[in-house]
């Protein structure tokens, strides 16, 4: 099979690579799945559709938070969390389609 070549910068090589690693774990993964479907999502309503406890849901949220893959607004006493860019959902076509996995 007959790849493309692509040119990518050092810098965007270093922003790519953080943006992996902010992600590169199944419920960070899981989270960004359910808000293919849902967005805004409350901290308790991602409870909800993961089964995880708040307090490491929350840690991933922040972690995912800190490398501007998402965003949060407040509402009232509830955070609500959402996608900064949802063309990083492209990623699980991507995934899909990769006999590499």
């Amino acid at each position: 099979m007959m790849v493309d070549k692509i040119e990518i910068t050092a810098d965007k090589m270093e922003r790519i690579a953080e943006i992996l690693k902010a992600i590169a774990h199944p419920v960070r993964l899981q989270i960004l799945s359910i808000m293919q479907q849902h967005e805004p999502l409350s901290v308790a309503q991602l409870m909800e559709h993961t089964g995880i406890e708040q307090s490491l849901l929350s840690h991933h949220l922040i972690k995912m938070k800190d490398k501007g893959v998402l965003c949060s607004s407040r509402n009232g006493r509830n955070i609500n969390y959402s996608l900064v860019d949802r063309s990083i959902l492209d990623m699980f076509g991507c995934m899909e389609n990769c006999n590499f996995i």
